[in-house]
């Protein structure tokens, strides 16, 4: 295969799984836009229905599975919350399709429709593959199960033909939810989307950011597979009818009695309380004022005693305060029959109920009690927003006939708590406002988005040149097909981690792979032609980390290791590059427990056999043969003086690294008084100059825990090592990330450090040889090439990322050829 014809192999086009209907057999019950919906659902077959509250969601995803059923007939399934039940009952009988309620395989029977709860298909009472079409209704309120059971939950429907989703508040802002929905639906593997729209947090693990280059993509693929509408007049049609009532939002601050803040664990003093500052002070805040705030909800009854109210509340102790204030009051909670917590639901929302208090992960979602009730009572409130706006919108919904009052009770310490609630719901509209113009723009038509998301395939080249460098924006394929044979004399980068980054739209990017497969193969172009540049007998230095894989997409229940630098050099000798070795850089372990969570102390306590190890860096060192194989020497010789390269610092580069046992150690009273950043220097320190004592390291690690000196952040206490190609003491903060930090600009994803680059250069390569970069960022290698007097060479995909690299590799020649002040004096002192 060509190299353009692999490049365009990446295009994928929309695609469908479903059937067309025409508008004249869709139920005359559905009406406006709920058949224009309906068709486009059953024509994807697989398809997000993400539509405002009173829309129709209930009716629409009658009439999908009904079509479905006409057609195929077999047995199908609407997965709905608890209390929602008789809603698709309802619906269903007005449309001439009867729902059947099961909650266990055994109560499956004739093809046909059926109707369960979510914690039944949890709880493994029901088996999903009896179904050939499944509706998630309302499936937001997964998220209230806890993380691994929601993404566990939406694997299990990978057989299931025809697969739709249907909910009132997907936040488009709530990334993972949607790209786990896009991987329910088969649209796309959730590993895969997050690389390619999404940039990481290196400081916190599940903390997502659109790519600036892949927002306007990321919201028309979205479009792609969901479609969220806000009003009928989103497609084109009236809105009389759907006018939402006017809503009221009424906040009620509690005065504290005591602010004093106390003492934390570090001993610091606070002289105010505040819960906004994490869970566990805003959860005492709330077990602390429970009667206050109770108090303020009974005055609001007692303005109005007859009128149907639903309070929403959070803990079990407030639950039980409500009941003693309000005794009519009627409660559902966890650990309720199931039978019963349903009936009480469904009676509220009948109106046979006047007051209900309930927590919204428990009837937030899907419920409708506009009915009856139009005044919701929150006895207090947290973090979660979506948990938030959906309990408002059990009464705040379309077909609601009178004004809608939100009463939300706070305390005067939660101000900062109420201000995020506030924020995130201003953010939630403007998103929404943004997805209702992508289907104002698009329609339900993909063919227009087609269009959109197909990626530039080519690239417009640019070249800067100076004395000391080249930079050149195009794909490194390209490029390197014109450097002139044997002209480089050493070549080191960082290539791509597989797919695990996508750094540009272009489908040139290397990132831009569905697998480590496909990545591989696009290197297959590349390699040889790196092998053909290289000066015979020099180096390729290839800096790679292996990739975590997750349990949520491995199906392995907890994460495992992907060794890529394997893979790595099994490619590179495949393709004639002499494998020499590697150079190890350790990295902190707890920082990385803390970015990926696969080393927690809890887990290894639990099981020991889930301990793996931290996962450090390497550069895999690789040779071109040189011409002259006798002796091996490369064609034009790194050479060394012995009076600079001694024996000893040869044995120390020849042998393996080795540590033994011996008697004396750091001791934690030497360490004891010492904040953690000088503990960590010196410990790494004295851990060179002295034998190493494993057990001794562990007793200094435990004292120093017991008396909360062990730092959780970082590891302060990691031995140094001996050996040259076990980097222990690379820097990594020295990266031009900090001058990218500087001038507010976008900072690389994963710049190599200084550190790292400069031992290599000075390491492989003699004063005034080209040091060459095919994936250069930012311009971290030519950029240390200029700096130690060799000439840099580099290309780069990113535009972005080219002109910063352009820019400092300006800075650093011009540095270079500046005269020091010793230049000066030794022109002046030379004779004439």
């Amino acid at each position: 295969m060509e190299y353009n014809d692999f490049i365009k192999s990446k295009t994928v086009p929309l695609s469908n799984h479903g059937f067309a209907v025409s508008p004249d057999a869709i139920s005359e019950f559905l009406w406006r836009h709920q058949p224009d919906i309906v068709r486009w659902a059953l024509l994807k077959g697989r398809a997000a229905i993400f539509a405002a509250f009173g829309l129709g969601k209930t009716r629409i995803q009658c009439e999908i599975l009904r079509q479905i059923f006409q057609r195929e007939g077999g047995r199908h399934l609407v997965i709905c919350p608890l209390g929602v039940r008789q809603e698709f009952v309802r619906e269903g009988a007005l449309m001439g399709c009867a729902f059947t309620f099961i909650r266990k395989t055994e109560e499956v029977d004739a093809p046909g429709l059926y109707v369960t709860n979510y914690e039944s298909v949890r709880d493994g009472k029901l088996d999903v593959n009896l179904f050939t079409a499944v509706s998630l209704d309302e499936a937001s309120v997964l998220r209230s199960y806890g993380s691994k059971t929601y993404q566990e939950f939406l694997t299990l429907f990978e057989t299931i033909k025809y697969r739709f989703v249907a909910t009132a508040t997907p936040s488009p802002n709530r990334f993972k939810e949607l790209i786990h929905y896009a991987g329910f639906l088969g649209v796309m593997d959730t590993g895969q989307a997050l690389t390619r729209f999404f940039q990481r947090d290196s400081s916190k693990a599940g903390n997502l950011t659109l790519y600036p280059h892949m927002e306007d993509q990321f919201f028309v693929w979205l479009h792609s597979w969901a479609i969220f509408i806000q009003k009928p007049s989103d497609l084109g049609y009236s809105d009389e009818g759907y006018d939402l009532p006017k809503l009221q939002i009424h906040y009620h601050e509690v005065p504290v009695t005591n602010l004093s803040g106390g003492m934390d664990r570090d001993g610091q003093i606070h002289l105010i309380r505040d819960a906004a500052m994490g869970l566990k002070d805003a959860a005492t805040e709330k077990r602390e004022s429970i009667h206050l705030r109770i108090d303020k909800a009974v005055e609001i009854i007692g303005h109005d005693p007859s009128a149907h109210y639903i309070l929403w509340h959070d803990l079990e102790a407030e639950r039980h305060a409500i009941k003693r204030a309000i005794p009519h009051a009627v409660s559902v909670y966890g650990s309720q029959d199931l039978d019963e917590r349903e009936r009480d639901i469904i009676d509220f929302s009948d109106g046979k109920i006047q007051i209900l208090s309930t927590k919204p992960e428990i009837a937030g979602s899907g419920c409708n009690f506009q009915r009856h009730c139009h005044t919701a009572i929150f006895i207090g409130i947290g973090y979660k927003f979506n948990d938030f706006i959906q309990s408002i919108h059990r009464i705040f919904r379309f077909l609601q006939t009178h004004d809608c009052q939100i009463h939300i009770i706070y305390m005067e310490t939660e101000r900062e708590i109420l201000a995020s609630l506030q924020e995130k719901w201003s953010e939630d509209t403007k998103l929404r406002i943004r997805m209702a113009d992508i289907i104002q723009k698009y329609g339900l038509s993909t063919s227009g988005m087609q269009a959109e998301l197909h990626r530039s395939i080519g690239v417009t080249r640019h070249q800067e040149k100076g004395e000391t460098y080249t930079m050149v924006h195009n794909d490194c394929v390209a490029e390197c097909r014109d450097v002139q044979d044997n002209s480089v004399d050493l070549i080191h980068t960082s290539i791509p981690f597989g797919n695990h980054y996508e750094y540009t739209e272009s489908f040139e990017d290397f990132g831009h792979n569905d697998n480590n497969a496909r990545f591989f193969a696009q290197m297959d172009f590349l390699t040889p032609e790196l092998l053909r540049i290289l000066r015979p007998g020099r180096v390729a230095a290839i800096h790679v980390k292996d990739r975590i894989r997750f349990g949520n997409v491995t199906g392995y229940g907890m994460p495992s290791v992907d060794p890529f630098h394997s893979d790595c050099i099994v490619h590179y000798r495949r393709h004639g590059f002499i494998y020499m070795g590697m150079i190890t850089i350790v990295t902190d372990v707890v920082r990385e427990n803390n970015q990926t969570y696969r080393l927690g102390w809890s887990e290894q306590c639990k099981d020991g056999t889930k301990m793996g190890v931290g996962s450090p860096e390497y550069v895999l060192l690789f040779r071109k043969l040189p011409t002259d194989m006798t002796r091996a020497y490369a064609d034009v010789p790194v050479t060394k003086s012995k009076a600079d390269y001694t024996r000893a610092r040869w044995q120390i580069d020849a042998h393996a690294f080795w540590r033994s046992d011996g008697n004396r150690f750091l001791s934690a009273d030497d360490l004891a008084g010492m904040g953690p950043d000088q503990l960590a220097a010196l410990f790494t320190h004295r851990t060179l100059e002295t034998i190493y004592n494993h057990d001794q390291h562990v007793q200094v690690g435990e004292t120093l825990e017991s008396a909360n000196r062990l730092p959780a952040t970082f590891m302060s206490i990691a031995p140094g090592s001996h050996h040259e190609d076990v980097w222990h003491d690379v820097n990594r903060m020295r990266t031009l990330n900090s001058e990218q930090s500087h001038r507010n600009v976008e900072k690389h994803i994963c710049p190599l450090q200084f550190d790292i680059v400069n031992r290599i250069i000075t390491r492989y390569t003699n004063p005034g040889e080209l040091v060459f970069d095919p994936f250069a960022g930012i311009g971290t290698v030519p950029y240390c090439a200029i700096k130690l007097g060799r000439n840099g060479f580099g290309v780069e995909l990113n535009y972005d990322y080219y002109l910063d690299s352009v820019r400092y590799l300006q800075s650093a020649e011009a540095a270079r050829s500046v005269a020091s002040l010793f230049d000066l004096i030794e022109m002046e002192e030379a004779p004439r």
